[in-house]
C-alpha cells in the first residue's frame, strides 16, 4: 500500500480560506447547501516537500522579482523525461501565470480579429470564451460519441479548417471533459492536417499527468520535429499537485520563431517574472512528487471504480463515459432529462450538488454533467448517495 493513500482519505475543511470551490457558493449560486464537485481543484493536501519548499522560501523574507533557475528547469525537464518520455530543452520554456492566460496570448499573437480558431466541443469552456472575448471566430469540430467513447471526425476537422481558413487549433489533450487520452494515430492524423494547411496547434496538456492504467499520454510536440515546429504546449503543475493558486505554468515552444512571437505578445501584456512561491512549489513538486503522484492515481482509480459500480447497480440510467484520463467524470444523463435546464435543476435543487452542466462545454452536450472526483472517498460516497436519493424521491 502506498504511504500516501491514507492521507488522501483525510477530509480537510477548506471553508473560510477564500476557496473558489467552497466559499463562493453563496455568491455565485445564492446558496450554501451545495456539495461542490465543479471546478477542477483537488481536495488533497500537497506533498510535504512542497509545503517545506514554500516555508523555506517564506522564511527568507524577501520576495522580489524571481526567475526560474537552473534547478527549477532541471526538475521540469526530469519530470517530463520520466513521466512522458519527452526530452525538452530549457530554452523552450516561457513561464506564465496560467495555461488559459497562455492560450489568450497565443490567440492574440497568431491570429487577427475576425480570424478563425478551431476547437472540439464538448470542451473546456474557457476555450470558447478566450476566442470570442478576443474578437476571433469560433469554429467547432464536434467530437462524436460512438459506443460510449468520443472520437474525432477527421473529415469534418479538415473541412472546417479549409472552409474557415483556420489559423489556430486549440487541442485539449487529455481531453476535458470527455476524458479521452488521444492515441498516437489520432494525434498524427490531426497534426498532419494542421501541417498541410498551415495551422498552429496550441496543445493544452494540463491534465497530462492524469492517465489511467493501460493508457499513455503522448505530448503532441513529441510526435516529431515537424509537429513540434507548429506546436505550443501548455503545461503546469497546477492540476497535478493542486497549485493553481500559486499561478505558475510552463509554456513549451520548440520553434524559435514561434517562441519569439509568443513572447512578444506576452510582453505586450505587461507580464514578465513569475510568482516567487509558485516557482518554489512547482520546482519541489516536480523534484520530489513522483511517489505522491503514483499514489494519487491509485486513489483516483479507486474513486472511479466506486462510481462505476455504484452507477451500474443503483443508477443505471446515468451512464459514465469511461474516462481514460483526468480526474473529471462526464455523465450521460440523456435517459433522465430532456433539457439542460431540467438537468441543472435536478443536480442543484434535488441532489444538492454543484457540478458543471454540460451546456457550458457546448450546446450539444446540454444533457451531460461534469463532476470532479478528486476528493476523499467519503465525499464521493456522499455525492452518489445524494444523486441516488434524489432520483428515488422522484419515483
Amino acid at each position: 500500500m502506498g504511504r500516501y493513500l491514507e492521507k488522501f482519505d483525510r477530509v480537510i475543511d477548506r471553508k473560510n480560506t477564500g476557496s473558489l470551490k467552497y466559499d463562493f457558493g453563496p455568491i455565485r449560486k445564492g446558496r450554501g447547501d451545495l456539495l461542490p464537485l465543479w471546478v477542477a481543484d483537488m481536495d488533497f493536501a500537497v506533498p510535504d516537500e512542497v509545503t517545506q519548499a514554500i516555508m523555506e522560501r517564506t522564511e527568507h523574507g524577501i520576495f522580489g522579482y524571481t526567475e526560474p533557475d537552473a534547478s527549477y528547469l532541471e526538475a521540469l525537464a526530469d519530470w517530463y523525461r520520466v513521466q512522458h518520455g519527452w526530452e525538452i530543452c530549457q530554452e523552450w520554456n516561457t513561464v506564465t501565470p496560467g495555461v488559459v492566460y497562455a492560450i489568450a496570448v497565443a490567440v492574440r499573437a497568431l491570429t487577427e480579429p475576425g480570424d478563425s480558431v478551431l476547437i472540439q466541443q464538448p470542451v473546456y469552456y474557457p476555450f470558447s470564451e478566450v476566442i470570442r472575448d478576443n474578437g476571433r471566430k469560433l469554429v467547432n469540430n464536434e467530437l462524436i460519441l460512438a459506443g460510449g467513447r468520443y472520437v474525432v471526425d477527421l473529415e469534418d476537422f479538415e473541412k472546417k479548417i479549409t472552409d474557415n481558413h483556420v489559423k489556430l487549433f486549440l487541442l485539449c489533450s487529455p481531453h476535458n471533459p470527455v476524458g479521452r487520452v488521444w492515441t498516437r494515430e489520432e494525434l498524427l492524423a490531426m497534426g498532419d492536417i494542421c501541417r498541410k494547411h498551415g495551422v498552429t496547434v496550441f496543445s493544452d496538456e494540463i491534465h497530462a499527468d492524469f492517465v489511467y492504467r493501460g493508457r499513455k499520454h503522448i505530448p503532441f510536440a513529441s510526435l516529431g520535429e515537424e509537429y513540434a515546429d507548429i506546436c505550443i504546449t501548455g503545461t503546469s503543475a497546477s492540476k497535478t499537485f493542486n497549485l493553481a493558486g500559486l499561478q505558475v505554468s510552463n509554456i513549451l515552444i520548440a520553434n524559435p520563431g514561434l517562441r519569439r512571437t509568443f513572447r512578444k505578445e506576452n510582453g505586450a501584456g505587461g507580464y514578465s517574472q513569475a510568482n516567487t512561491l509558485g516557482l518554489a512549489a512547482t520546482g519541489a513538486a516536480y523534484r520530489y512528487g513522483h511517489e505522491w503522484h503514483e499514489d494519487l492515481l491509485t486513489y483516483l482509480e479507486g474513486n472511479l471504480a466506486y462510481i462505476r459500480d455504484y452507477l451500474a447497480e443503483h443508477i443505471p440510467d446515468i451512464r459514465l463515459v469511461e474516462p481514460e484520463g483526468t480526474y473529471l467524470i462526464w455523465l450521460d444523463c440523456t435517459e433522465l432529462f430532456d433539457t439542460g435546464k431540467e438537468l441543472k435543476a435536478f443536480f442543484e435543487d434535488e441532489a444538492h450538488i454543484w457540478g458543471d452542466e454540460g451546456a457550458i462545454f457546448g450546446e450539444a452536450s446540454a444533457q451531460f454533467e461534469r463532476l470532479n472526483i478528486a476528493a476523499p472517498r467519503r465525499v464521493i460516497r456522499q455525492a452518489m448517495k445524494q444523486i441516488d436519493e434524489a432520483l428515488q424521491a422522484r419515483r
